[in-house]
């Protein structure tokens, strides 16, 4: 039998929320779903360039949403950023799967905070109903953003960073892996696609790590 999730909970901005394995934050009370950083169409646009990389990966993002969506069935969803990646991967089938996955959940208020990608990419198609917002975003106690920024009075939550972490066993055995990093008034989430690469994020003073592997999320030691 599958092993069941094991998400980790702890308090934000006075709220408790669940860092999930599938990298996405769950705020129950508010009944919202964040991710960040999917890069819809990022497959298509390396394809276009002429490189050899894997179809199907827009529609695995979405099949993952469509999990995560059935299992909390959240009122809200929100995009900390690069929901899609680029103009090129515009494409009709980019296009379509997206129009698919909405009709799914049309009853599911979807907001999408602007990041640098979705500059470039253009917003979704009007007909799709999803809200497009500048950052910050705010909800409740949270500033929903693409960057990693400060607010002055709500507790940012964002994306961008793409951020791994790297455990270091004996001699030279390591394991890289997607993370969620809390510092004192901000936490940014691992990227939500999964064709985006990962940057190491350093440690520092007041900085948390909780690393993802399988299906848990764990606090890594300092």
């Amino acid at each position: 039998m599958p092993h069941a999730s094991a998400p980790f909970r702890l308090e934000l901005a006075g709220q408790s929320i669940e860092l999930l394995p599938e990298r996405a934050l769950w705020w129950e009370a508010g009944g919202t779903l964040f991710v960040a950083d999917l890069h819809l169409g990022k497959a298509a646009a390396f394809r276009a360039l002429g490189q050899p990389v894997p179809h199907g990966t827009t529609s695995e993002n979405l099949q993952r949403l469509d999990a995560l969506i059935a299992r909390h069935r959240p009122r809200e969803l929100v995009v900390l950023g690069d929901f899609l990646h680029d103009a090129p991967g515009r494409t009709t089938h980019v296009l379509a799967s997206l129009s698919d996955w909405r009709e799914r959940h049309a009853a599911l208020r979807c907001v999408v905070v602007r990041g640098n990608h979705d500059s470039r990419a253009g917003d979704p198609p009007a007909e799709l109903g999803i809200q497009i917002v500048d950052e910050p975003h705010l909800t409740g106690p949270f500033a929903a953003c693409h960057h990693p920024r400060a607010h002055a009075t709500h507790f940012v939550l964002a994306g961008h960073l793409h951020p791994v972490c790297r455990l270091q066993g004996r001699g030279r055995d390591s394991l890289r892996m997607p993370c969620f990093v809390q510092e004192a008034h901000r936490m940014v989430l691992p990227a939500f696609g999964e064709f985006t690469g990962g940057c190491p994020v350093e440690a520092a003073a007041g900085r948390r790590f909780f690393g993802i592997g399988g299906d848990a999320v764990w606090p890594l030691p300092h």
